[in-house]
């Protein structure tokens, strides 16, 4: 009996094709791999932008505003994904924007109770998560014509592969524009003189303060594509 009921519960999670699948097959991990690296949201795609520029200074808030979006973009898919036979086609954006802002006024509501230092330095950031074109994207192309498990797996990969230019982006940022990570001093104590100053500061080192600028995220990223299509030509775009 308790096995039929664990086979019920996974066919209500899997859709035909997928319980013919592997949990961990080859198809499934692409999916989950794919937009870490080849099929990236920012550097292949080039969407989600704005938040690189606008929460990258520091590293903390980097961390937080992936792991939030991770949570958004993996339980959005699998809702939409559960409903997508019974939405209605002229109203599914309505929908999907409606499941997208429950989430995040969840998380919004978790920082807020919970960490509530960093849900100020995000501001209305965590907010406009609803309107990020990747969550959107993803529930419009992948979500309504898959499974929930194979959604799952989609809002997963492609919110962790945002998140990592994020986070990369701001490692860069804060490391050379203050000389910290995570708000810890990492490259020494930068004291009134060198005298007084320890690591590398105490060799003659200065912060470099246009990595806190916006524009030098842009330059960072375009810095990671470039490294990025390095490595694997097929994503040079032919004229």
């Amino acid at each position: 009996m308790k096995e039929t009921e664990k086979k019920k519960e996974l066919m209500m999670f899997l859709s035909g094709s997928e319980e013919k699948e592997h949990f961990l097959s080859s198809a499934n991990r692409k999916i989950l791999s794919d937009p870490l690296n080849d099929d990236n949201p920012i550097t292949v795609q080039v969407l989600g932008i704005c938040s690189a520029l606008a929460i990258t200074v520091q590293l903390k808030p980097a961390i937080v505003m992936s792991l939030a979006v991770v949570f958004v973009m993996a339980f959005s898919n699998v809702i939409i994904s559960l409903l997508r036979n019974s939405i209605p086609g002229r109203i599914r954006i309505i929908v999907q924007l409606v499941v997208v802002a429950s989430m995040v006024i969840l998380v919004d509501q978790i920082l807020k109770a919970y960490a509530y230092d960093v849900s100020k330095q995000l501001s209305i950031f965590i907010g406009l998560i609803i309107t990020n074109c990747i969550i959107m994207g993803r529930l419009e192309a992948f979500a309504l014509g898959n499974g929930p498990y194979k959604s799952l797996l989609d809002g997963i990969g492609n919110a962790a592969g945002y998140g990592l230019i994020l986070i990369i982006i701001a490692f860069f940022r804060e490391l050379l524009g203050s000389g910290k990570l995570l708000g810890y001093e990492v490259l020494g104590h930068k004291g009134l003189t060198l005298a007084d100053s320890t690591g590398l500061y105490a060799l003659g080192y200065q912060d470099n303060g246009f990595f806190l600028l916006s524009p030098m995220a842009l330059i960072v990223v375009g810095i990671i594509i470039w490294v990025q299509r390095s490595k694997n030509r097929k994503l040079i775009e032919e004229n």
